[in-house]
Order: C-alpha cells, then sequence, then structure tokens
C-alpha cells in the first residue's frame, strides 16, 4: 500500500481539485483532454430527453438566448483534422452544430494544432476577440490558458474537455466535460478477453502466457482510469490475465506509440491497447499479424479496423457530440450549463466500435451486449471493490488517501468514477497489472 500512495500523493495536484464537484443530477456531459484516437464519421446525437450524470454545482449564471442563426462558437484543437482524436472531436462538434441548426462552415471558427503552452492562451484571444459567445478547449493542457483568458472575458462561455479545475476557479463564465470512457474501455476489455481466453481454449498460449500490453500517454487518473477499465474488463472473462503498462509521455508521438508497442508485444504481450493518440501501436499490431505472430489489439477514439483488419477487435469511443451539444443548447437558451459534467453509455456518449467478426473469440457479441446492458441498469459496476485488490488489500474508503482529499469515492462497494467530478479520479495501480512509477 506505501508505494501505492506514493502514487497517488505524485497525483494529488490533479485529484485534489478534480474531488470538489457537488451531487450527480441533472443532464451534461463530457470526456477527457487526452488526445486520443477518434472516429472520422459523424456520430448521432443525444435524445433531448436522456438523463446525464451532472457533477458538480451549475454556474450560477444567465444569460441572453441566442438565435442559433447569430451564434458564433470557437474551439482550440490540439492537433489536426488528421490526428484521430482531435478528428473526433470536431466530428462531435459538428454533428451537435448540426442537430442544433448551426452552420459549422460559416458559424464555427477552428484552430488547429494548438499545443499546451503559451500558444493556447494567443489562440483563445483570438477566439474571444473575434466576438465568439463559446469556445471550447479540448485538450488537458490547455486548462490554465483556458482559466486566463476566461476571466478577462465573463460574458464568453468557455469549455474545457478533461479538465478538473472549473469548479474550485470561481468563475462562472468555466465548465469542464467529459464522458465515462471507462464503461467502453471495459466492454472492450471484455472483447480482448474473449480472445485471449480462446486463445487459452486453442492452445495456442497457455494461462501464464495471458499477457496484456498498454501504451499509455502520460500517468495521469485519466489514464490510470482507463487502463483499469480495460484491464478489469479483460479479467472478468479471463481469470489469468496480467497486464504490462508503458507510458510514452506524450498524447500524439505515432514515432513512441509504435516504438513502445514493438517493445510490449517483445516482452510477451499477446494483445496491445492504448490510450494516445495515433493509430501507431494499431499497426504495429498489424505487421506482427503479417509477420506470423498472433497478436491482437483495442484501439481508441476511433475504429481502427481499417489500420489493422487481421488485429484490431474493436476500439472505444468516445461521441463528442453529446456534450458539446448540451454545451451549445445552454448558451442558445441563455440558461446556465453545468460545471462539471460526465455522460455514459445510457446517453450513448460512450461506445466500442463494431466488432470485427472476421476475428473475435465466438460469444464476444453476445457477452458485450450483456455486459452493456449491466452498466446501463447498475447492476454492474466496472470498479467493483470486490474484484480487484491493491497490495493485496481492498480499498473501502479514500477519505484517508492522500490525493482524494478528504472526499469519499468508494459507494456502494464500487469507485464511483466521474461523479464528485468529471475529470476521472481512479489512481490506484491494481494487482496484475505492472505500470512505471509516476
Amino acid at each position: 500500500m506505501k508505494k501505492l500512495l506514493a502514487l497517488l500523493l505524485a497525483l494529488s495536484m490533479m485529484l485534489a481539485l478534480a474531488a470538489c464537484g457537488g451531487d450527480t443530477s441533472g443532464d451534461t456531459t463530457g470526456d477527457t483532454g487526452d488526445a486520443a484516437a477518434t472516429e472520422t464519421e459523424d456520430t448521432t446525437s443525444a435524445d433531448d430527453g436522456a438523463e446525464a450524470e451532472e457533477t458538480g454545482d451549475s454556474a450560477e449564471t444567465t444569460g441572453t438566448a441566442i438565435d442559433p442563426s447569430e451564434i458564433q462558437i470557437g474551439v482550440i484543437y490540439i492537433g489536426d483534422e488528421q490526428e484521430a482524436y482531435t478528428a473526433n472531436h470536431y466530428n462531435g462538434l459538428v454533428a451537435a452544430c448540426e442537430a442544433l441548426g448551426i452552420d459549422p462552415d460559416t458559424q464555427v471558427i477552428n484552430r488547429w494544432t494548438v499545443p499546451e503552452s503559451e500558444a493556447a492562451a494567443d489562440a483563445l484571444y483570438e477566439l474571444a476577440d473575434s466576438g465568439c459567445d463559446i469556445i471550447f478547449a479540448t485538450s488537458f493542457g490547455h486548462e490554465s490558458y483556458v482559466l486566463q483568458v476566461a476571466a478577462e472575458y465573463p460574458d464568453i462561455q468557455f469549455f474545457h474537455a478533461t479538465g478538473y479545475q472549473a469548479a474550485t476557479s470561481e468563475l462562472t463564465n468555466v465548465h469542464n466535460y467529459f464522458a465515462d470512457i471507462y464503461q467502453a474501455r471495459f466492454l472492450g476489455g471484455v472483447a480482448a478477453g474473449m480472445k485471449l481466453q480462446e486463445m487459452i481454449d486453442n492452445g495456442t498460449i497457455t494461462e501464464d502466457q495471458a499477457k496484456v500490453g498498454y501504451v499509455g500517454a502520460y500517468p495521469f487518473a485519466e489514464v490510470i482510469s482507463g487502463f483499469t477499465s480495460f484491464y478489469l474488463g479483460v479479467r472478468s472473462v479471463c481469470p489469468s490475465a496480467v497486464m504490462q503498462v508503458t507510458y510514452v509521455n506524450s498524447w500524439s508521438d505515432a514515432a513512441l506509440e509504435s516504438e513502445a508497442a514493438q517493445q510490449l508485444i517483445a516482452d510477451g504481450c499477446v494483445i496491445i491497447s492504448q490510450h494516445s493518440d495515433t493509430t501507431g501501436p494499431a499497426t504495429v499490431c498489424q505487421t506482427a499479424q503479417e509477420s506470423g505472430s498472433e497478436v491482437y489489439f483495442v484501439g481508441y477514439n476511433i475504429d481502427m479496423t481499417a489500420v489493422a483488419p487481421d488485429a484490431c477487435l474493436t476500439s472505444a469511443k468516445i461521441n463528442w457530440n453529446v456534450p458539446m451539444q448540451h454545451a451549445i443548447e445552454a448558451v442558445l437558451n441563455g440558461e446556465a450549463a453545468a460545471v462539471d459534467a460526465s455522460y455514459g453509455l445510457e446517453e450513448e456518449a460512450v461506445e466500442i466500435t463494431p466488432l470485427n467478426t472476421a476475428i473475435i473469440a465466438e460469444g464476444t457479441q453476445e457477452a458485450v451486449d450483456a455486459d452493456t446492458a449491466a452498466i446501463i441498469d447498475g447492476s454492474l459496476q466496472v470498479f467493483d471493490t470486490s474484484t480487484f485488490t491493491v497490495g493485496g488489500e481492498t480499498i473501502t474508503s479514500t477519505v484517508d488517501i492522500d490525493g482524494y482529499n478528504g472526499n469519499e469515492y468508494i459507494v456502494d462497494g464500487a469507485f464511483a468514477e466521474s461523479t464528485l467530478a468529471s475529470a476521472p479520479a481512479f489512481a490506484f495501480i491494481i494487482d496484475g497489472v505492472t505500470a512505471p512509477e509516476a
């Protein structure tokens, strides 16, 4: 436990503020600022009546309603249209605009490849001075610059994906949004675990060779939450599985991601997944298959089957149109938007892409469908504390754990992810997972 607590302490800067929200209720949505792979096809919007999970108090501001034909929207992206996470976020915005009668070609100003530096502030100032009514920032490291600029433009509403500081900023025009991607990652893990168990049953590998590799961007709670939920999904159907994690310390670097995937395969991993932005790991797994090695893959935020047709089982994906549409609707109606918001499977804000029927294990679709229904009805909790241990111990409370700021995340025997705040807070390295220390 001491080793775990040291990790949590290292992550406390993020978690301390992320845990400052209020009760959950209402409707809003969100995803994380990690630039992860994304899909290039438009997504459908959530039903207006869908009940979303709202975290934190709503901003106590009111405004004047805006006609959809008059609203101006600005967005800063960490990548360009070719980079998966950015493409997915952009497609979500386009879908949201079209659902609301907004022309994305004339009423949206896109600023591509904006780094997590002072350049972000420059881009935000430019958008603010261009008359935007609402501005989105899409990567984790943009947040400090959002706060800086928002303080000077109180009449503009700023929405930041994957962040955690809106609730403590004292700025009524700043909001965080995310999505419950851990739910989709669990389902992707189920697909991977079914394949892994099939390989064991077929004699392709032994139980002690059931090793999963994971390419992570940074040792942030968001990434840890993601790979843990994936691993729990794997282990729910393949109990002998273990997982090795590698961090590349970048959201989007194809060369580093590819190198990490290659090393994981060399270390004996037969299934690879990722929380990073490029298709590099998918390409590596496809190359391995073509070279005669049986290695499978689960992607992130875009259907990577076209890149790795012989390796990719499915991908976990965020439908950004859901949180973005709710944000824009609030501004159009002159209503206060939620400070913190996250949507999940029930609101169709997260999903796994179509299973690759050419290579999935028999029964995978049925297993995924059953677990999807169970997550939605609450009978399956992804972070059920009875399903994992940390240092041989079951986590029963977070109140006294460094980094959780005295907040209790263990509710009814499960870690309640994305409830006190939209940003992920699960930061435990559970038994069965090997990951570098932060």
